[in-house]
C-alpha cells in the first residue's frame, strides 16, 4: 500500500478501540518512517489510517506525541534488552543493536527529528520521557545493577552513569556527527567502560 492511501475500513459499526488504535499506530509508523516529521500530520495519519481526526486528537495531545508512540511501537522489539548473565556481552549486543537501527534504517533520522521537535513541544517531550527514554533507561539500569549485585562489576558502580556514558555517547554522534556512529564504536565504548582506561 502506498503511503497516504486510505486504508479500507473493515466491516460496519463501532470497532474495539484497541483495534482502531493499533491501526492508527501502524499507519503513523509507516508514514513517519517514509517521510519523517516533515510530512507527519494528523490529517495525513487520518487519511492513511481511516480514523477520524477527532479520534486522533482525543488520544494524542500533539502530532509529536503520536509520532513518538508510533516510533516506539516500531522499534520496541528490536531494542529488547538481552539477559545472558554476561553484562559485557549484553551491553555490547544492546548498544550495537541500537547503532544498527540508527544507521541502517530510517529510525535514526526519525529519532533525531523527534528529539529536535521535543525542544519546543512540551507534550512530545513528556511523551518521550514517559514512553521511550525512561522505560528504556530503566531496563539498562536494572541490567547494570543486577550485574553489580552478582559480582561482575564493582560494588560502587553508578548504574545511571554507566547508561549515560554508553547511550549518551551514541546519541552525541547521532545528533552531532563530527565522528561516525558505528558498531565498532559501540563495541569500543563497552570494552573501555567495562575494562577501564587506566594502566592498572
Amino acid at each position: 500500500m502506498e503511503t497516504g492511501e486510505r486504508r479500507e475500513r473493515r466491516g460496519r459499526g463501532r470497532r474495539p478501540a484497541d483495534e482502531v488504535r493499533g491501526e492508527v499506530l501502524s499507519a503513523a509508523a509507516e508514514l513517519l518512517l517514509a517521510e519523517g516529521m516533515g510530512g507527519f500530520t494528523f490529517e495525513r495519519v487520518s487519511a492513511v489510517s481511516g480514523a477520524s481526526r477527532t479520534t486522533l486528537h482525543k488520544w494524542w495531545p500533539s502530532r509529536g506525541a503520536l509520532a513518538l508512540e508510533a516510533y516506539f511501537r516500531t522499534v520496541e522489539s528490536t531494542l529488547a534488552f538481552p539477559d545472558t548473565g554476561d553484562i559485557a556481552a549484553d551491553l555490547t549486543e544492546q548498544v550495537t543493536a541500537f547503532v544498527r537501527l540508527m544507521t541502517r534504517t530510517a529510525a535514526g533520522r526519525v529519532i533525531a527529528e523527534l528529539i529536535g521537535s521535543a525542544q519546543t513541544d512540551p507534550e512530545l517531550a513528556g511523551a518521550y520521557r514517559e514512553h521511550y527514554s525512561a522505560p528504556r533507561r530503566a531496563l539498562a539500569v536494572a541490567a547494570v545493577e543486577q550485574a553489580r549485585d552478582r559480582g561482575e562489576l564493582r560494588a560502587d558502580v553508578d548504574a545511571e552513569a554507566v547508561v549515560d556514558q554508553l547511550w549518551g555517547a551514541c546519541y552525541h554522534r547521532l545528533l552531532i556527527p563530527d565522528q561516525p556512529l558505528t558498531e565498532a564504536f559501540a563495541r569500543t565504548l563497552v570494552d573501555q567502560l567495562v575494562h577501564g582506561i587506566g594502566r592498572g
